[in-house]
């Protein structure tokens, strides 16, 4: 099976209050995963914005939280600065796990109708497996230790494919990632995230103005996807020279890109120096 290895860091949390003091940090609703279950989540700020991004695994004992690679301590010292009476502890595991990301479910040991998270057996040690879409169809996160990963890749017995076309086939398929994108310091329903949010959850930080767009029913912002030729990545565009929104990542022909809703699709647009068009399958709302 296909299979690609995922730059990650990673945190454990522990503590008989883990549960409520992570729940009350990010965006998803952990609480309502079953266990072991999987929930994606937004760390904001006080304005909304956000911060980091995680996949929570809730465990037994713990909770895992996935990130990209280089996010778990500043997400770390995020959240030492809310530890006041909890009984939480903290714990970088960055330098101990590793993650590979495989491109479809076929894994032994995993079953496709059991539940988003999965540990069992895998190369002579207890692997975590999450089912994640990173590619436009489902595959699974696959979590072990650093000094079995010779025996793991081992059992999968597959193909390994860079990073660069796992990030090709994510830009394809439209879907965001906010430290490849850099889309810090946006709102999650303007960058695609709509689906990490839980609004009827309780408080966390930024809920209030998670509320506010939850009852104004819109952003002026929304991702979309643009092509060309050449777009270039992190670049602002422009209609008629007025800035209208920012691109992500770009394979080159095809680009991820945070634009004015209000726009009309038929509105010549630039990436830079570059004409770009709006896909058929995504086109901002008028």
């Amino acid at each position: 099976m296909p299979y690609t290895r995922l730059p990650s860091s990673a945190l454990r949390v522990t503590g008989a209050d883990r549960l409520d003091f992570v729940q009350g940090q990010m965006t998803g609703n952990v609480k309502a995963a079953p266990t072991p279950g999987l929930v994606e989540g937004c760390f904001l700020n006080v304005r909304g914005q956000i911060e980091q991004v995680a996949r929570v695994y809730r465990r037994a004992d713990d909770l895992y939280l996935h990130l990209d690679a280089g996010q778990a301590e500043p997400l770390a010292a995020r959240l030492r600065r809310y530890i006041i009476f909890d009984q939480v502890e903290l714990q970088d595991v960055s330098s101990t796990l590793a993650t590979v990301h495989l491109w479809n479910e076929a894994l032994s040991g995993w079953d496709p109708r059991g539940p988003d998270a999965q540990s069992f057996e895998l190369g002579g040690g207890t692997v975590l497996v999450g089912r994640i879409n990173r590619t436009g169809t489902p595959g699974l996160d696959l979590h072990y230790l650093q000094a079995h990963e010779t025996a793991v890749l081992a059992a999968l017995d597959g193909e390994e494919r860079p990073l660069e076309a796992l990030e090709a086939a994510r830009i394809e398929a439209g879907l965001p990632d906010v430290v490849q994108d850099r889309w810090q310091g946006f709102l999650p329903q303007e960058v695609g995230l709509e689906r990490a949010v839980a609004v009827r959850k309780g408080c966390y930080v930024g809920q209030e103005i998670m509320a506010r767009l939850e009852a104004r029913g819109a952003t002026r912002y929304q991702l979309t996807r643009l092509s060309g030729e050449d777009l270039p990545p992190y670049t602002d565009v422009t209609v008629d020279g007025r800035v209208v929104g920012r691109t992500g990542a770009s394979t080159g022909a095809h680009t991820l890109a945070r634009l004015r809703k209000d726009l009309d699709p038929g509105q010549p647009l630039l990436v830079g120096q570059r004409p770009a068009t709006f896909l058929p399958d995504a086109q901002p709302a008028s």
